[in-house]
């Protein structure tokens, strides 16, 4: 099964909690206005992976807890990431997922099983006028969070750093998380290193 993705970053501890394996998936139907990530939008193909092989990287990734699905609009493409989150979770990672879509819009079968695989949900549209700069894991004070397993509560969820910084080799500096509007001022949109897109 292939999964049509915009990046990965191995270790990531500003998109869920503990240090986690973090996906992006490529395309997006929503398309929220001030969204950070709007290269993620077009369902062109951008990097095709076999759910199997990424599954088995996020598994060799040593001393993560967990995946994290965001995008893009992970539940365009439930199917393949019900593939992966089955493999990790019958290893004992954790999955947290952030989706533009309420939780009452997700209902078909895949959706479905891809919710039953997941600890946390992050759901609802971004809006930009209701950003949030003092809540953990929501870009906007109207989305929710939602603990499907027992596995976290939000004081377990505390703590977290709100953004992250990543260089690669070459220089190139990739911001993920949660920044506030002045780092925006100062920090152009993501450019990720071309080692991240196969």
């Amino acid at each position: 099964m292939l999964l049509n993705l915009a990046r990965t970053i191995p270790r990531s501890a500003a998109n869920g909690p503990g240090q986690r394996f973090v996906v992006w998936v490529q395309g997006c139907a929503i398309r929220c206005p001030g969204c950070w990530n709007p290269d993620t939008w077009d369902f062109e193909t951008r990097q095709l992976r076999d759910t199997a092989a990424l599954a088995d990287e996020i598994l060799d990734t040593s001393g993560i807890e967990g995946v994290t699905f965001t995008g893009g609009e992970p539940f365009h493409q439930a199917g393949a990431l019900v593939d992966v989150a089955s493999r990790v979770r019958a290893a004992g990672l954790s999955v947290f997922v952030f989706t533009g879509y309420e939780l009452d819009e997700l209902t078909r079968a895949d959706h479905r099983e891809l919710l039953a695989l997941t600890d946390v949900l992050v759901s609802g549209r971004y809006v930009q006028a209701l950003r949030a700069f003092d809540s953990e894991w929501r870009g906007s004070t109207n989305q929710r969070v939602h603990f499907l397993s027992a596995r976290y509560t939000e004081v377990s969820m505390a703590g977290s750093p709100s953004v992250e910084f990543h260089l690669a080799p070459d220089g190139q500096l990739a911001v993920t998380g949660f920044p506030l509007p002045q780092l925006l001022d100062v920090v152009p949109a993501p450019k990720w290193p071309p080692q991240n897109e196969q």
